[in-house]
């Protein structure tokens, strides 16, 4: 009787990959002006949390001031940064035009931050997040974490000076 090579049993699970992408996204509105009112805000996170988790991103946190937004994410291997970015700054910064009625400006800044993180501080990255409000009225943040963009090093070795 001949060997069959290769076949599932299958009772056993199937079994995938383990990847675990935990990144912090920082982007700011045009200017940095404080476009985001407490009217758009809920609308415009829901519209951001719907995109990412249409992306197959499972949203961690999500939260921010008037002049930026600060999200947490679990990445899937399938999406790029550059991907999710474009989708959720894109599409929410139509739906804030739409409210508007194009009366008032809105729009983002091209650029923004990511920070990989491991899950050991993740839950501190989800706690700074959800408490935005409160670290900027206390005067609390951490400058890092709130910056969007900087001057691009002009060498490798200028590159490795400037990590910690």
């Amino acid at each position: 009787m001949p060997t069959v090579i290769g076949v599932m049993n299958s009772h056993q699970p199937a079994r995938r990959n383990k990847v675990e992408i935990l990144l912090h996204l920082v982007w700011a509105t045009h200017k940095r002006l404080p476009l985001l009112t407490d009217e758009l805000e809920r609308v415009l996170y829901r519209c951001m949390e719907s995109e990412a988790t249409e992306l197959g991103c499972t949203v961690l946190a999500l939260g921010g001031m008037p002049d930026h937004v600060h999200l947490i994410v679990a990445l899937p291997t399938t999406v790029t940064v550059a991907k999710l970015m474009k989708q959720v700054k894109g599409v929410s910064s139509k739906l804030a035009s739409d409210l508007l009625h194009h009366e008032s400006f809105f729009g983002w800044d091209d650029n923004y931050a990511v920070f990989s993180m491991s899950a050991p501080h993740c839950q501190r990255a989800i706690a700074y997040v959800q408490r935005q409000k409160e670290h900027h009225t206390k005067n609390k943040t951490w400058p890092l974490w709130e910056e969007t963009d900087r001057e691009a090093p002009q060498s490798r070795s200028d590159f490795l000076a400037e990590r910690p």
